[in-house]
């Protein structure tokens, strides 16, 4: 196979379907990891998280069904798997499915090979981002700098004033005081 697929850094939510040409036994063997692993070296990548990898059988789905688990256990729309019903209901065998996460957000170029076969390319289905009102007045959003910094001056301001106007206070004081004792004595 000579297919060439670009995996960005930035990409997510993406998920991959493999046919593998290989029978229940081979298919152990092959996604076993010592030392090296077949599926990744057949894959071309240069890293892959095993986590969000699946190799299994079509016919252990028997009841729940590819396309079942691609939608509820991979988030692929239910509109996006009409379009390749047939290709998806059409596997058998041993599948590969494999989720952006198997490349840690890593840049790499795949080149798979057999017996690997690239079926179908899905997105996540992801809910619409919804901007609603914060729930507390904690939540909102802090002043700007600049009105910080204003804020800020003012509570100076004030507190330098209250300061001078108890130091005069205080002087007038001790005026007063120095004269009653002056004329005191």
């Amino acid at each position: 196979m000579s297919d060439r697929i670009e995996i960005r850094e930035s990409e997510s939510g993406v998920v991959r379907v493999f046919d593998v040409d290989l029978t229940r036994a081979e298919a152990e063997t092959f996604n076993r990891r010592n030392g090296s692993w077949p599926l990744q070296e057949a894959l071309g990548a240069e890293s892959l998280d095993p986590h969000y990898v699946d190799l299994m059988q079509v016919e252990d789905l028997e009841g729940y069904g590819l396309s079942q688990y691609l939608e509820q256990g991979m988030g692929v729309s239910s509109h996006d798997l009409e379009d390749a019903h047939v290709l998806i209901e059409g596997l058998k065998g041993t599948v590969l499915v494999v989720g952006s996460g198997a490349f840690g957000g890593q840049a790499q170029v795949l080149t798979p090979r057999k017996p690997l076969r690239l079926v179908a390319t899905f997105s996540e289905e992801s809910s619409p981002v919804q901007f609603e009102p914060l729930p507390s007045a904690g939540a909102q959003v802090a002043p700007a700098p600049e009105e910080a910094r204003e804020t800020e001056v003012k509570k100076k301001s004030d507190a330098a004033m209250s300061g001078r106007v108890a130091m005069i206070a205080l002087l007038v004081l001790f005026v007063l005081t120095a004269a009653v004792v002056w004329v005191a004595s």
